[in-house]
């Protein structure tokens, strides 16, 4: 277990990077949670689709019985097409008209928030820029007013400028290579649903049968 004076060390230590950042830090780590955040959102709802998939004939054959697909198949990509494409139908709708529509549905939820990772990793270079000069800006007023003598103080600003500039860096590289990541597996994922679209779409229509109409009341049937 760590000892809790650990803890308020490590947390003192963080307190003293961000105050050497000066105010540009804290936007960066807000920039830093809400990204990352949403690259492990991301990655987990992608890593579930890759899961204990089903084959092109293992999902025609559950549209075609009708039956939802089994707990350890459902989260994957097919399942959830087969899931979405059977409670479509369920309005006595061909599946094969509601089908396209499905896989259109399952592809543009493998791009959700991925354009916000990448907007966020390039502000937090552009943050770190901000940061190098406002340091720069301190670092020239301190020479301003004290001259090249007060070295500690010229310092400060410096460190300030190269403090954010990191910290910029190093939120946007990670950012950058994951949002690439989550987008060639996305990429894959709808290639997959394309496919296991054309497929379903040669063995389909498979129609939903309707419930049989009620006989003529007996007052109908008279003449």
């Amino acid at each position: 277990m760590v000892p809790v004076e650990a803890l308020l060390d490590s947390w003192r230590q963080i307190l003293g990077y961000m105050d050497a950042g000066g105010p540009v830090m804290w936007p960066l780590a807000m920039v830093s949670v809400v990204m990352w955040f949403l690259i492990v959102d991301r990655t987990l709802f992608i890593g579930r689709l890759y899961g204990q998939p089903l084959s092109f004939a293992q999902a025609h054959r559950l549209i075609e019985t009708g039956a939802i697909p089994e707990k350890r198949h459902k989260n994957g990509v097919l399942g959830r097409l087969v899931t979405l494409v059977l409670l479509s139908s369920q309005d006595h709708h061909p599946a094969a008209e509601v089908l396209d529509p499905a896989v259109r549905v399952l592809q543009r939820s493998l791009t959700n928030h991925l354009a916000t990772i990448g907007v966020l990793a390039a502000v937090a270079p552009l943050l770190g820029l901000l940061g190098t000069v406002t340091g720069m800006i301190t670092t020239f007023d301190v020479m301003a007013i004290f001259g090249t003598g007060n070295a500690r103080a010229m310092a400060g600003g410096i460190s300030e400028a190269l403090i954010t500039t990191q910290t910029g860096l190093l939120v946007a590289i990670p950012g950058l290579y994951m949002k690439a990541f989550l987008e060639r597996r996305a990429a894959n994922l709808a290639r997959h649903l394309s496919a296991a679209g054309l497929y379903l779409q040669r063995h389909l229509p498979v129609t939903i049968t309707p419930a049989p109409a009620h006989p003529p009341a007996a007052h109908e049937t008279r003449c």
